[in-house]
This record gives structure tokens, C-alpha cells and sequence, in this order.
């Protein structure tokens, strides 16, 4: 349903920005488009009907009506973005990663108190169905005790994807668990809680060439609860992805989240409850020679506007986003690299 009360702008006119327009464009008003390659904001702002800018101070200086505006730039320039944007009076969506460093996004958050605003963070696989059943599961006692969790995150990226492109780069990109795992630490710490020791090895076995960092890790975690856990990720996946799953193991049962994109309830062992008649979601998000992660910006954006225009409890707020940095950056700082 179209609200034509909110309004929308977007820097960044990129892949993932296709994706907030034409949900912006189903719910709300796209008013301005901005991206410092001019083609990219007018062809954005044609198809929409909305204006094309190129330097986003400029947009944010004569754009005086938008509510809110969504950060779909690359990963190292969320920050900044966010904060001017913030600081003009806006509302804030910003695309994962909220940011590549920890004290980056709490100059977010702090911005974001001192305006009076809203700073939504994006983690569109908690609206995934058997993500969303196995966590009300947990809140509602049954499991019981968590013991341990396993995360397989087992997808491809060839080097098409990074030719050309911020993606890569150590400077702009920040690390694979930034930009392609992000949402998967982000379901560790909103299912099982929050991390208090790592210890991980990775490498860059097939993209030497390509990127500044790791293609491949794996991590031992330890949770302040007293759960442990592991993180098995790669991005050489052979030709196309493989999995995307989460495996926990509990005092009353065994349950793993799998498919792709963790979009399908593969095992399920619990004393005396069954998860049963889960919804189908939402496809993949497709780019063509390559899909990211489950395409639930719509409820995303549901959200936001619930919050917005009603008063809603938002489904994902910025203190998250930090914890996901957080510990992404706990698992980058006590990384041993292996060299081959």
C-alpha cells in the first residue's frame, strides 16, 4: 500500500539501490536520487520520477520535504552519509554494513540523538520465515538452553563481481564478512546473544588478483551466555552458491535453518513442539551472474514506514547494526592469516 505521507531519497544509485526504489516506489514517494556518476542518479530519477543529483550536500540543502533518506553507497561512505544527512534533519536508512568501523558507527548513533532522528539499520534475514519461527521459538523457552550453533556461509563470487567496482578494496569494501555475510553475524547475535571471545584463521586462496583480503574463514566463537559456536564462510563456492545455514544445538532439541539464504527449515528435533506451516518467502535478491541475500527489503521498508507513521517498534535499530560491526571487527582483529 502506497503512503504517499512518507517520502524517500536515495544516494547511491547502484545494484542494491534498484532494490530500495522499487520498494520505495510500491510504498512511499522516491522525491530526490543522488550518485556521483551522473548517468547512473538519471537514469534512476527518470525511471521514478524523481530528481537527479550529484553531490549529495547539495541534494540534502535543497530537498527540504523528504522524510527519510537511504544510504545505499558503499560500505566505507555509510557512515559519512548517514551523519550529513542526519545532521539536515532526516530520518536514516542505512544498507548493511551501518558502517566498517566500530567507532564510526557510534558517531552514527550519537548524531542521530543529538538530531532527533531515526537511524534504521537493514537486516533483511530476520523476515525470513524460518528465521523469524526459529527466534520466536527461542524467546518462548523452547529449546531451552542453547549449547552451541554452527554458521555455514557458502557462496560464490567470481571476479566479474569485484571488476570495476569499490567492492575489494580494503579501504572501501572493508572484508568479506562486511559485505557479503554481514546479515549471518548480524542472526548470531539476535538469536543466540552477544560475543565475548573469537579465535579465527583465514586466507585468500582464489582472489589474489581481485581483492585486498580474505575469500575464506573460520572462526570459533565463544557467546557471554556460555554458548559456543563456529563460522564456516567462503566466497569459492564453485561456480555458484551453495548454503547459507544455521545449526543449533539445545537442551531441548536440534534445529537448522538452510537453503541458500537460510530461507528453508531443513531439520527440526524438539520435545514436543513442531514448527509447522511455514509461509514461503521472498526470492533472493538477483543481479544477474550472481544473488545476495533474501529479498525482504519490502518489509524493511513496511517497517520503517509502521514506525514512522504509527508509532511501531522498529525491527531493527542502529544499537544492532553496531553489535554487528562489533563483532566483526572482534573476529578481524584476532584473525590469523594463513599465507599461501
Amino acid at each position: 500500500m502506497k503512503n504517499k505521507s512518507v517520502k524517500f531519497a536515495i544516494v547511491g544509485c547502484g545494484r542494491i539501490a534498484q532494490r530500495h526504489a522499487e520498494h520505495i516506489n510500491n510504498q512511499g514517494i522516491l522525491v530526490a536520487v543522488c550518485d556521483n556518476v551522473p548517468e547512473r542518479a538519471d537514469a534512476m530519477a527518470n525511471k521514478y520520477g524523481a530528481k537527479a543529483y550529484y553531490d549529495i550536500a547539495d541534494m540534502l540543502q535543497n530537498e527540504k520535504y523528504i522524510d527519510v533518506v537511504s544510504i545505499c553507497s558503499p560500505n566505507s561512505l555509510h557512515a559519512s552519509h548517514s551523519i550529513q544527512a542526519l545532521k539536515a534533519g532526516f530520518h536514516v536508512l542505512c544498507e548493511k554494513p551501518m558502517a566498517i568501523t566500530v567507532q564510526d558507527c557510534g558517531n552514527m548513533i550519537k548524531t542521530a540523538e543529538s538530531a532527533n532522528k531515526r537511524l534504521f539499520a537493514i537486516k533483511q534475514n530476520r523476515f525470513n520465515p524460518p528465521v523469524a519461527a526459529v527466534k520466536q521459538a527461542i524467546d518462548e523457552g523452547k529449546l531451552g538452553k542453547i549449547y552451541s550453533v554452527q554458521l555455514s556461509c557458502f557462496w560464490n563470487r567470481n571476479d566479474d563481481y569485484y571488476a570495476n567496482s569499490w567492492k575489494g578494496t580494503q579501504d572501501m569494501d572493508g572484508g568479506t564478512l562486511y559485505t557479503q555475510f554481514s546479515h549471518f553475524i548480524d542472526l548470531l547475535y539476535w538469536m543466540i546473544g552477544d560475543v565475548k571471545n573469537v579465535n579465527a584463521f583465514m586466507s585468500n586462496y582464489a582472489h589474489k588478483e581481485t581483492i585486498d583480503f580474505e575469500d575464506t574463514g573460520v572462526v570459533a566463537v565463544e557467546f557471554y551466555n556460555g554458548a559456543i559456536g563456529t563460522i564456516n564462510y567462503t566466497v569459492n563456492s564453485y561456480q555458484k552458491n551453495m548454503e547459507g545455514s544455521l545449526t543449533i544445538f539445545a537442551e531441548k532439541g536440534t534445529i537448522k535453518i538452510g537453503g541458500q539464504y537460510l530461507n528453508e527449515l531443513e531439520y527440526q528435533n524438539i520435545e514436543g513442539f513442531k514448527i509447522e506451516n511455514l509461509p514461503e518467502g521472498n526470492k533472493a535478491n538477483n543481479y544477474g551472474s550472481y544473488q545476495g541475500s533474501m529479498s525482504n527489503h519490502d518489509k524493511v521498508y513496511e517497517n520503517l514506514i509502521d514506525v514512522l507513521t504509527n508509532n511501531a517498534s522498529i525491527s531493527t535499530n542502529a544499537f544492532e547494526g553496531l553489535k554487528t560491526v562489533e563483532i566483526i571487527d572482534k573476529i578481524y582483529s584476532s584473525a590469523k592469516t594463513i599465507n599461501q
